[in-house]
């Protein structure tokens, strides 16, 4: 049920920014007065899902959910369309149109989805408004929620304190300064440490499964018991918290963990607290250093509920939300164009994290979560916007330089070289999207 209400959530948001970035496209085409043939959610190549003929354009579904399109008369595009090209330029076409309109009808759809990010985190600010949970809050450190995280040095209860000298003031930060580090400060048990963050960073974020390398440390909560638990007949029920093992106090889910997994095979006396009252048991650890029990961990939302961490609120009315939300994405376009360039620094091997669909399915919740959504469906527009922007013939940004050239230049380009550009663009993102979607199949199969 999880996968289908992710792929739910990522088709939904897919179809709202390439209607919108299309449209972008389209509206500015008729406003000229330039024939749009065709209007489609999704490629079709063979046959469509749906179609309908209004006026001069065809607007259709196609079933392969990679993209989509609009076809503009007289414009060497993913249609290919050799046939038209010959034909002596008519006064609806987008060829014979002055070339300034051509550029603002090449750039509409970047500008939509430049847009439609800014209002989507306006949006989210203004219903929501912001929470962020502050660094001197975890006053007993961090988690290391991935094994990575110990790997590379830190330790359960480390104070993350900064990354090459620039302070970490929230936890939300941390991801996004430890990428680009080479220097890690914390404090464990009163003294500075200083953990060295290696080149490949990335590269090792992607292989170990989880971006995801700590979190704010929290008490050890039973959330269920597993059928082979050699504990499956204790009396032990849902939201059981454990407070204590033979003589050790246990404030912490880490450090209960680390307790069991030292007494393989051995039996501990547990100390549970349940409704307000304290229960003595005993627990079997297996030979393997466990105790056979789901743990909760409770999301950022319900610590926030239940005040065990206090938050940085802040609400926006309506107008504040607006430079806010420009802020917010800014900030957020500007961190991806940095995480972009590690891509092509091979020692990062950055380019082994790159995700199709899969990658980007497995950002949404599980349960429908319309904050969480319209945040990713935010910085899905950026990205998109960024990425057709890009100087590679087939994307919005080869037209553009070739548009620029003709402007600058006042010579028109060979309608030769836009084919051959065309067709090389389409090769290289059909590469791209291979190699990004084969690595979601490897991790799969392999991880």
């Amino acid at each position: 049920m999880d996968f289908w209400i992710k792929a739910a959530q990522l088709v939904t948001s897919l179809s709202i920014l390439i209607v919108l970035h299309e449209l972008g496209h389209f509206i500015p085409a008729r406003l000229f007065k330039t024939r749009v043939e065709k209007f489609y959610l999704f490629f079709n190549p063979w046959f469509e899902l749906f179609k309908i003929k209004k006026g001069e354009t065809e607007y259709g579904l196609g079933w392969l959910p990679l993209g989509g399109y609009v076809k503009i008369a007289g414009m060497i595009d993913e249609s290919m369309d050799k046939e038209q090209m010959a034909k002596p330029p008519q006064p609806w076409e987008f060829r014979s149109k002055p070339a300034w309109q051509r550029l603002i009808i090449m750039v509409g759809g970047v500008t939509v989805n430049l847009l439609l990010g800014i209002f989507i985190y306006a949006m989210v600010l203004f219903v929501w408004g912001e929470d962020r949970l502050p660094m001197s809050e975890l006053k007993d450190g961090v988690m290391c929620a991935n094994p990575l995280a110990e790997e590379l040095g830190f330790r359960h209860g480390d104070k993350i304190l900064a990354f090459d000298g620039t302070v970490v003031e929230y936890f939300d930060e941390i991801t996004a300064l430890m990428i680009y580090a080479k220097e890690a400060t914390v404090e464990r048990n009163g003294q500075l440490e200083k953990i060295s963050i290696p080149e490949n960073i990335v590269e090792q974020l992607g292989e170990s499964g989880s971006k995801t390398l700590f979190y704010p440390r929290v008490p050890f909560v039973v959330g269920a018991i597993a059928p082979d638990s050699p504990n499956s007949d204790v009396d032990l029920k849902a939201n059981d918290k454990l407070v204590m093992l033979d003589s050790t106090t246990i404030r912490y889910n880490d450090q209960g963990r680390a307790y069991v997994r030292e007494r393989k095979g051995s039996k501990v006396m547990a100390r549970i607290e349940r409704d307000g009252t304290l229960v003595n048991t005993e627990l079997t650890v297996s030979d393997s250093g466990l105790l056979g029990l789901e743990l909760v961990i409770p999301r950022m939302s319900e610590m926030k509920a239940a005040g065990t961490f206090k938050f940085d609120i802040k609400e926006y009315s309506f107008f504040a939300s607006f430079p806010a939300g420009l802020s917010k994405a800014w900030d957020r376009l500007t961190g991806y164009v940095q995480q972009f360039k590690l891509i092509f620094n091979p020692k990062t091997g950055a380019y082994k994290s790159l995700g199709g669909f899969a990658a980007i399915g497995s950002l949404f919740s599980s349960g429908w979560d319309w904050q969480w959504f319209w945040e990713l469906t935010a910085i899905l527009s950026l990205i998109l916007a960024f990425m057709n922007i890009l100087p590679i013939p087939a994307l919005d940004g080869g037209h553009v330089v070739f548009l620029l050239y003709e402007m600058v230049t006042g010579r028109i380009p060979n309608p030769k070289v836009l084919e051959k550009a065309q067709m090389v663009g389409m090769i290289l993102l059909l590469a791209l999207l291979l190699f990004a979607n084969g690595n979601d199949i490897y991790r799969f199969i392999f991880k």
